[in-house]
């Protein structure tokens, strides 16, 4: 493709957007990532017909038009000399955090604490799930023993794993949240022990009128009790110590900074909160628990419905985050977690909206949309669907998808449904309910009969004529050209482009594309291939070929193989955030590459430190010059070993 080709791209971008409407521009692999004044300003039907744009969606702020690999570098080069505000990613984090106000700073907030820490929870669940199988009476009657006849020490090594992180939990969420306040992690996790030390009175024996210990009283009239449980003393402990940590250091003489100031932030947060803040952010605790059990122990579901079908809503204006701090105080001091239970009936009917468009429809984009939707929507990405499906065609299908979503989670609240664990959505789920037969058979058949009705009404009343109707002869010749323009210089697979299998470009375990935690990789809107989970920071080209880009934060490398394929290896999910920190490049852009050659080296350790998934999508951009494309790789693989299969 021209120069000029893609100056009339950015420029019809730049037309639909508006360009009073940019704050700045920035992209990454494959996107081109723009903060705007006015979201709703923009003509998304427009911004889908331009050459090039694959996808569109918002997120985390930012408005995101997916181009591509290699495609996305050309078109933001047209936007910069367009006297757009051009800025880094990290510079563009900057502006959101400051945009947002309110509410939507909070909930940003608390995403950012809660997220590193769902898998441990999730973890633990599973544990607890395990444990109620393994250990129920029923179940071992089948072979003839009973709970009596377990050793002790395997009680004990479970109950290790299954109470670990509950027990602890203060300290893991002030980890994380005084990380997210600025302050050093290391000082955050020891206040943290400090509020859950064995040495003061558990919070939970005091509360017992019937375990016989009493709180220390300090002074006579302040009781002192540990902090288990309270996930809102943990974060405002988090808040005042890195604020206080922050000013300390910008006054402490650099000879006394490195042990005065996390003996005085110790000191005075451990103080505030255990003889001030805790005790009272505790009985709020507990206040709030009730309040939100009440909701949803409404009669005839009520309450369950009204949380069930308001949920989606808070997904797509990114508020969710309140219910993961609901539900991990609900965990915390009840053992259950029945909020989840009803937020997850939305993940099984986006699973019927997926099915009827894909039943129903002509058109082969909107079919191929509304599988890679699906995939990704039961293993809990549900970005796809919601933006790809049920916001663009004239809300009936999100009407539909809210209240089956209600539904389900009303006969669940009757049912009184509950898990053990939260960060499982639509198909894992599943674990966090084995834990007791009857919620896993309830929870089954409730989730099913969700799928069931929201196909059966999205196929009846939510499909839009639009998608009726077979594209006619101009639409598929816009899309040729799209084609051609997305490959240029390449011809047909049936023509030249042959059929090849491309070897693992890393070591590891190979997993499909639908499990990166990704919604657009998931997706597969760049290109269909596998994904690799490293288990070594080293990335080599897989077959002999031409590096067709290289980006300069090194995280990604496109190349094209000597048999047509055109790859993109992008090493980690948004490491674009990392600029560069902790890869090293071993080629250039325009280099020819031998089978084997080292491309990208990685420290694995240091970027999963630093909160980044280093699962690596290994894509065929080039997709649609192949008859079909497909993983072939299963579990471990070796560099080099068969991953993927180009069928010509």
């Amino acid at each position: 493709m021209e120069n000029t080709d893609y100056q009339a791209v950015a420029e019809k971008i730049v037309e639909i957007v508006g360009r009073d409407n940019i704050i700045s521009a920035t992209h990454c692999a494959t996107r081109l990532r723009l903060i705007v004044k006015d979201r709703d300003r923009i003509d998304e039907k427009k911004m889908e017909k331009v050459p090039l744009v694959k996808g569109t969606f918002f997120n985390a702020g930012q408005y995101q038009v997916i181009l591509g690999t290699g495609i996305v570098n050309k078109v933001y080069g047209e936007i910069e000399k367009m006297d757009l505000k051009t800025l880094s990613k990290q510079e563009q984090d900057e502006i959101i955090k400051k945009q947002q106000r309110g509410v939507k700073r909070v909930m940003r907030t608390l995403g950012d604490i809660f997220v590193p820490i769902i898998p441990v929870i999730a973890a633990t669940g599973l544990f607890l799930g395990l444990k109620g199988c393994v250990f129920n009476d029923n179940v071992l009657a089948l072979f003839g023993a009973d709970s009596s006849m377990i050793p002790g020490y395997i009680v004990t090594l479970v109950n290790v794993l299954t109470e670990t992180a509950f027990a602890f939990l203060p300290a893991i969420i002030c980890w994380s949240a005084y990380k997210v306040f600025g302050g050093m992690p290391v000082i955050g996790i020891v206040i943290g022990l400090m509020l859950v030390s064995p040495i003061l009175p558990n919070a939970y024996s005091v509360a017992d009128p019937n375990s016989g210990i009493d709180p220390v009283m300090a002074f006579g009239v302040i009781p002192v009790v540990g902090c288990q449980g309270s996930v809102l003393s943990a974060i405002l402990t988090a808040f005042i110590g890195a604020n206080l940590e922050k000013k300390l250091r910008k006054i402490m003489p650099n000879a006394l900074d490195l042990i005065m100031t996390p003996f005085v932030v110790m000191l005075v947060t451990f103080l505030v909160t255990i003889l001030g803040i805790g005790p009272v952010m505790h009985m709020v605790e507990l206040k709030l628990v009730q309040i939100v059990e009440l909701l949803i122990h409404i009669p005839f579901g009520i309450g369950g419905f009204i949380i069930g079908a308001t949920y989606p809503l808070l997904v797509i204006t990114g508020l969710h985050h309140t219910y993961t701090m609901i539900e991990t105080s609900l965990l915390a001091n009840t053992g259950f977690n029945p909020v989840i239970t009803l937020c997850a009936m939305y993940g099984f009917a986006n699973v019927g909206t997926c099915l009827a468009f894909f039943a129903k429809a002509k058109q082969e984009n909107v079919r191929q949309t509304a599988m890679g939707a699906m995939l990704s929507q039961l293993f809990g990405i549900s970005e796809p669907v919601l933006f790809g499906i049920q916001l663009r065609y004239n809300l009936r299908p999100l009407m539909i998808m809210l209240t089956t979503s209600g539904v389900g989670a009303a006969m669940l609240s009757i049912l009184n449904i509950q898990s053990n664990s939260y960060g499982l959505a639509v198909l894992p789920s599943y674990l966090m309910y084995i834990y007791e037969w009857r919620q896993l058979l309830w929870y089954f058949v409730v989730s099913v009969f969700a799928v069931a009705l929201c196909f059966i009404l999205t196929y009846l009343f939510g499909i839009p004529k639009e998608v009726l109707e077979t594209a006619g002869s101009e639409g598929r010749e816009d899309e040729g050209k799209k084609a051609e323009a997305v490959n240029p210089g390449q011809t047909c697979a049936s023509e030249e482009v042959l059929e090849c299998v491309i070897g693992s470009p890393l070591s590891g375990k190979a997993i499909p594309m639908k499990e990166v935690p990704d919604a657009t990789f998931a997706a597969e809107i760049l290109g269909k291939g596998m994904a690799v989970v490293p288990d070594e920071g080293k990335v080599v080209s897989p077959c002999d070929g031409e590096v067709m880009a290289l980006f300069e934060t090194k995280h990604a490398v496109g190349l094209r193989t000597a048999e047509g394929a055109e790859l993109l290896i992008h090493v980690g999910v948004n490491t674009v955030e990392l600029k560069g920190k902790y890869y090293e490049a071993h080629v250039s852009q325009g280099d020819r590459v031998a089978r084997g050659q080292v491309l990208l080296t990685f420290d694995m350790e240091k970027i999963r430190e630093a909160g980044y998934d280093v699962t690596t999508p290994v894509i065929v951009a080039n997709t649609g010059d192949y008859k079909a494309v497909g993983g072939i790789a299963t579990g471990k693989v070796g560099i080099l070993e068969p991953l993927i299969r180009c069928e010509a």
